[in-house]
C-alpha cells in the first residue's frame, strides 16, 4: 500500500473525515503513513471551504504506534522522519501531531481501541479528543528506550501537569479513557465518541467561520507568553472578525436560523 492509500479522506456538508487507514496493523505508523498526513493536513490547510476536521482510525484501533521493524529496516528510515534543515521547525515526524494546529477549523480526533505512543501524539495536536470508555492510550517510546519525538511534548505541556507528564513518560503506562481524561490527555469520553464529534461539529457549524478560525490563531499563539501581546493580538483578530463578512451575515441571521448555516462565506486566511 502507497502512501496515497493509507489515509482516507471524506468530505461532507464542509466536514472533512479523515481516517488512518492501516486497519490490519492497528494503523501503524510507517514511513508512508507518516506522508500521507502531513500530505492530507497541507491540502485541508489550502480548502476554505472546510469548516471542521474528525480524525479517527479504520478498524478497532485508533493507532497503535511505530512500526517500529518497518521503520528500522535501515538507518535512513528514522533520518528521514527527524532530519530538518531549520532545528526550529517540525521534522516529518512531528508534524503529524503539530501541523493539525496549522488547519485555521476546529480539529476533533476520535478514539477507540489503541491509541499508544506516536498515536496518542496525533491525537494530542488535535483541538479536541474524544474516546471510547475502552480506549487504551500511552506515552509508549520508553518501552523502546526512546524518548517521544513526534511534537507531542507541544500539545502535552498544555493539558498535563509537567509531573503527571513525566511520570507517564517514564512509566508508559497504559491508560483507561477516563484516566487519560483524568491526566488532562482527553476532552470527552462517551459510548459513541462519533456521535458525540458529529453533534459537535453541527453546533460549530452554527458559528461563524472566522471566529473559530480567531480563536485558534489567538489561543495558540498567546496562550502562553506576554500579556501584553495577547491583549494585543486578542483586539486585533476581534477588529478583523467584526469586519468581515460573516460577521455581518451572522447578525443578520439572528432572526433567519434557517438559512444561518447556508450563508456563510468562505472564512478568512489567518
Amino acid at each position: 500500500m502507497n502512501s496515497s492509500q493509507r489515509i482516507k479522506t471524506t468530505l461532507k456538508n464542509q466536514v472533512a473525515y479523515v481516517s488512518l487507514n492501516r486497519p490490519n496493523k492497528m494503523n501503524a505508523l510507517d514511513f508512508a503513513m507518516f506522508k500521507a498526513i502531513n500530505q492530507t493536513i497541507k491540502q485541508l490547510r489550502k480548502d476554505r471551504s472546510i469548516r471542521a476536521v474528525i480524525v479517527t482510525g479504520e478498524g478497532d484501533n485508533f493507532c497503535s504506534g511505530l512500526d517500529v521493524k518497518s521503520m528500522m529496516k535501515t538507518t535512513s528510515g528514522p533520518l528521514k522522519l527527524l532530519l530538518k534543515l531549520n532545528p526550529w521547525r517540525s521534522n516529518l515526524a512531528q508534524k503529524v501531531s503539530t501541523e493539525w494546529q496549522r488547519i485555521p477549523v476546529p480539529v476533533i480526533t476520535v478514539i477507540q481501541g489503541r491509541c499508544w505512543g506516536g498515536g496518542l501524539h496525533i491525537a494530542l495536536g488535535a483541538d479536541i479528543r474524544i474516546a471510547h470508555p475502552e480506549a487504551s492510550l500511552s506515552i509508549m517510546e520508553g518501552r523502546w528506550g526512546l524518548i517521544p519525538d513526534m511534537g507531542g511534548l507541544l500539545a502535552l505541556r498544555q493539558h498535563c501537569r509537567i509531573d503527571v507528564a513525566k511520570e507517564l513518560t517514564w512509566t508508559s503506562e497504559l491508560l483507561s479513557a477516563k484516566k487519560a481524561q483524568q491526566a488532562g490527555l482527553i476532552t470527552h469520553v462517551t459510548d459513541d465518541p462519533m456521535a458525540m464529534a458529529q453533534s459537535m461539529v453541527t453546533e460549530l457549524l452554527q458559528q461563524s467561520p472566522d471566529a473559530l478560525a480567531g480563536v485558534k490563531n489567538l489561543y495558540n499563539k498567546s496562550w502562553r507568553g506576554g500579556k501584553g501581546t495577547a491583549l494585543m493580538r486578542e483586539t486585533w483578530y476581534q477588529l478583523r472578525t467584526i469586519f468581515g463578512k460573516n460577521s455581518k451575515i451572522k447578525a443578520y441571521n439572528q432572526t433567519h436560523e434557517a438559512d444561518k448555516q447556508k450563508s456563510f462565506q468562505p472564512r478568512k486566511r489567518w
